[in-house]
């Protein structure tokens, strides 16, 4: 056997750990000789601390043994009644297996009892069969009769009959039954039909009904609700569904009632889509849609229940059919008059207070949330629509204005004047205030229809203007064939220029907001093409009446006195008057290119080359006549408000200089303070200069010019060209003798 200690290892570790333990504490207690003396109250409360402790651990072990034996005797009373158990069960499968054959009996019995309880059903149901045909008279004559909630309970009566019927064919896999039982019924279908097409007719006529028969239209929503709920019902078990069924009434009745609106108002045939006519439809729209919401809303609602959401369903309706309908419209070529109906109406008065916005509809009918009766990209396409049409009609009124204007021209009397006695005429009214009325019109749509038509206007104006120019050069054609055509050729070209600036001043008045009025460039500069068109040909007219008075000089009768310039001055006065009909700016700008004209055509006389000086006396009358001209006209346009600064004709004050030089020998430093003042005179200019004073030698010719070729000018920024435009004649070709050869 073996020992204590090979059975319980732990026992000894633990009394080994135990007694050096206790040597450890009795090391550290005992290790003064004093403290010997206490070594009995030690040793005596040890040893009542062992005893307790081991009189705990003997308790503890006794009550877990204990608990143990009282296990041990209930599992041995759970085998004796589990031995028990197994042998009463032997004993009644024992029984069974004896019993079995009587248990056949009683198969059968269970299944005559199945089709006695199914013989009984149908004996129960038979007079209801019996009663089918009767009952389907019945039906038809109360559903002529318009008792319809009567013949409805009916109906549903013949129906569960029926489908209790196929139910149970159902249920014991007996389809081939079911093919009679729904021949013998077959008159449901017809009376279903006929319920339903009652139904259909009388939500057709809802909105009327509502007001005249309310009861007529309740007791269709009820039978509806009737077959709803029958629907629910069936479709809610799954197990059977009869034929016919779901029958969706609900969604049928949403179905004819949105069928009736759309086609009672958005299907009229032969709509007169120009613009008066459209406004009728349009303004028979909103009456009639705010009047049968506020049926819908005061009315109907009441006659359904609140889950329908009718007045909802109603307004989608209404808004979904107006979106179609409208987009129906614009496929059509409208007008612009109808295009602007159409806009006004979808985007201003459709969610006015005079229609979706009404105070009888508010709050209860709310089109927030059903989106824009036009779509944006709709809205853009319709405005650019409006926006061609309206361009085609203000060219066709802006032509029919320009071909009045060109009229006019040709009257046989002046130009109507201001209060302040300018020409003008009513052309820049006219255009101004149709170009303001459509931007003014479209503004009231939105403001992207207002930009458009603004651009519109803007582009219209600048084309007009380039028409203007052209009748101004056709006119101006006609007066060169005969001058006294038209009479008043002068008087309407001012009168045009004061039309051209009342435009000028009006057109950054065209768009409403003041922070958005910049004149484009190119309208800028059409109307400044047009005027300097206008000045061009008073100026040419003003050239004609100069020009045989300039073809007289320089020539020695000229030189002698003659009224030459005299006479150019009283020509100049007189333009000068007419040039006081057109406002400030104007008429500083005709001053001061007629002066520059005058200049140059002084100048261009002098280089014609019909004059040589013969002698110092001649030069010496050339200088006394160049001054007094220059001077006279120089006064006559200072009188006329013509700064000395602003004046070109300086230039033949500098020219007479050259002429009055004593000595030749200077004339290159002259020419090169000469051509300094007026860098654009060229060479021809100056050798031109130097034949008309007739003594100037080659050598000192060809030392001028060689000056200037060593000085060459550029032209200052600003500076006015006056020597450019002035042609020099051709040098003549040397001599040849006639019809031979050169030699």
């Amino acid at each position: 056997a073996s020992s204590p200690d090979e059975e319980w290892p732990e026992a000894e570790k633990a009394e080994k750990l135990a007694r050096g333990a206790a040597l450890k504490w009795a090391s550290g207690v005992f290790y003064r000789p004093e403290k010997l003396e206490g070594l009995g109250q030690y040793r005596s409360r040890e040893t009542q601390r062992n005893s307790s402790i081991q009189s705990r651990l003997k308790s503890t072990v006794q009550s877990y043994l204990e608990g143990v034996s009282a296990g041990l005797e209930q599992l041995r009373s759970a085998a004796q009644e589990v031995q028990s158990a197994c042998q009463d069960l032997g004993a009644a499968r024992w029984a069974l297996i004896d019993s079995a054959d009587r248990f056949q009996g009683l198969q059968q019995m269970r299944a005559l009892m199945a089709e006695h309880v199914q013989l009984a059903s149908v004996v129960q149901v038979l007079p209801q069969l019996f009663s089918v045909q009767e009952m389907f008279s019945h039906t038809l004559q109360l559903l002529h009769g318009q008792h319809l909630l009567e013949a409805h309970a009916e109906l549903m009566m013949m129906e569960h009959l029926r489908d209790d019927i196929l139910s149970q064919l159902h249920l014991r896999g007996l389809s081939g039954a079911q093919t009679t039982v729904l021949s013998y019924f077959g008159g449901l279908q017809e009376l279903n039909e006929s319920l339903a097409k009652q139904l259909w007719d009388i939500v057709g006529n809802s909105l009327r009904l509502v007001r005249e028969d309310p009861v007529l239209f309740v007791t269709a929503v009820r039978i509806i609700e009737r077959e709803e709920k029958i629907d629910d019902t069936l479709l809610l078990e799954a197990t059977f569904l009869p034929p016919g069924r779901p029958k969706g009434w609900k969604q049928k009745f949403y179905q004819v009632l949105r069928e009736t609106i759309t086609g009672a108002h958005f299907h009229a045939p032969g709509m007169d889509a120009e613009g008066p006519g459209l406004a009728r439809h349009l303004a028979t729209l909103q009456k009639d849609i705010v009047s049968e919401l506020r049926v819908v809303k005061d009315l109907m609602v009441q006659c359904v229940p609140a889950h329908y959401n009718i007045l909802s369903i109603c307004t989608a309706t209404y808004h979904q059919a107006l979106t179609s309908h409208l987009q129906d419209i614009l496929r059509e070529d409208l007008d612009k008059q109808a295009l602007f109906l159409l806009l006004e109406w979808a985007l201003r008065v459709y969610h006015s207070s005079e229609m979706m916005g009404h105070p009888d509809l508010l709050p209860e009918v709310d089109v927030s949330a059903l989106g824009p009766l036009m779509s944006p990209e709709l809205v853009d396409q319709t405005e650019r629509k409006y926006v061609v049409k309206v361009k085609a009609s203000v060219l066709e009124w802006m032509q029919r204005t320009l071909e009045v204007e060109f009229k006019e021209w040709f009257r046989e009397e002046e130009p109507e004047t201001d209060h302040q006695g300018f020409f003008q005429s009513a052309l820049p009214v006219i255009v101004m205030q149709m170009l303001n009325e459509n931007i003014r019109v479209a503004s009231l749509i939105t403001d992207s229809l207002q930009e458009k038509v603004y651009n519109m206007a803007l582009e219209e104006l600048e084309a007009f203007l380039g028409r203007l120019r052209e009748a101004l050069v056709q006119c101006g054609k006609e007066h060169q064939k005969d001058r006294t055509i038209p009479k008043y050729y002068v008087a309407y070209l001012l009168a045009m220029l004061n039309n051209n600036l009342a435009l000028s001043s009006s057109v950054s008045s065209l768009h409403p907001d003041t922070a958005r009025r910049e004149v484009p460039a190119s309208l800028r500069a059409a109307l400044d093409r047009t005027q300097k068109k206008a000045c061009q040909l008073l100026l040419e007219e003003l050239l004609l009446d100069l020009q045989p008075l300039c073809l007289q000089l320089p020539s020695r009768k000229w030189l002698s006195g003659s009224q030459l310039v005299g006479s150019m001055c009283e020509v100049i006065d007189k333009y000068a008057k007419d040039f006081s009909r057109v406002r400030k700016p104007i008429f500083t700008l005709l001053l001061t290119e007629s002066e520059i004209l005058v200049a140059s055509q002084y100048l261009r006389a002098l280089m014609q080359k019909k004059m040589v000086c013969k002698n110092e006396e001649e030069r010496g009358q050339l200088c006394d006549r160049l001054l007094q001209d220059a001077t006279q006209l120089r006064d006559l346009f200072c009188g006329l408000g013509l700064d000395q600064s602003q004046q070109s004709l300086e230039a033949v004050f500098a020219l007479r200089e050259l002429i009055c030089l004593k000595d030749p020998a200077l004339l290159s430093l002259e020419v090169l303070g000469f051509i300094t003042k007026y860098p654009d005179v060229s060479d021809e200019h100056i050798s031109t200069l130097l034949d008309l004073r007739g003594d100037v030698s080659k050598e000192v010719r060809h030392m001028v010019l060689e000056m200037m070729a060593q000085h060459p000018q550029v032209l200052p920024e600003g500076y006015r060209p006056i020597f450019s435009t002035i042609l020099v004649p051709a040098p003549e070709l040397p001599f040849c003798l006639r019809k031979g050869k050169c030699a």
